[in-house]
């Protein structure tokens, strides 16, 4: 069984910043891609950055030059540092991975998510 459990969510001011983590745990074999969604009340879920099994990443129009996204293929964990918030950034992040899980396959999982607040 694979667990993705994020971290560092919070409440910060305008202009702030925040880095968010996420650890995957289980039966891992191998992890592809990886990557942050958030999901804001009343609005999809939208694409804030992934991040390849060769690092290539990719970044959402809202967050780009000011979030950065990176892993740690050791301890098969992804992180998010988010620059200059806004209160539009004010959201429940979710952190995704397609896994290759020993006896499972390759699936793709998700994180409970963590609450972003962004308000003075």
């Amino acid at each position: 069984q694979v667990q993705l459990v994020e971290s560092g969510g919070g409440l910060v001011q305008p202009g702030g910043s925040l880095r968010l983590s996420c650890a995957a745990s289980g039966s891992i074999f191998k992890i592809n891609a990886m990557g942050w969604y958030r999901q804001a009340p009343g609005k999809q879920r939208e694409l804030v950055a992934g991040i390849t099994s060769d690092d290539s990443t990719n970044y959402g129009d809202s967050v780009k030059g000011r979030s950065t996204i990176s892993r740690d293929k050791g301890k098969n964990t992804v992180y998010l540092q988010m620059n200059s918030l806004k209160p539009e950034d004010t959201a429940v992040y979710y952190c995704n991975a397609d896994i290759w899980a020993l006896g499972a396959g390759i699936k793709d999982y998700w994180g409970q998510g963590t609450q972003v607040t962004v308000s003075s």
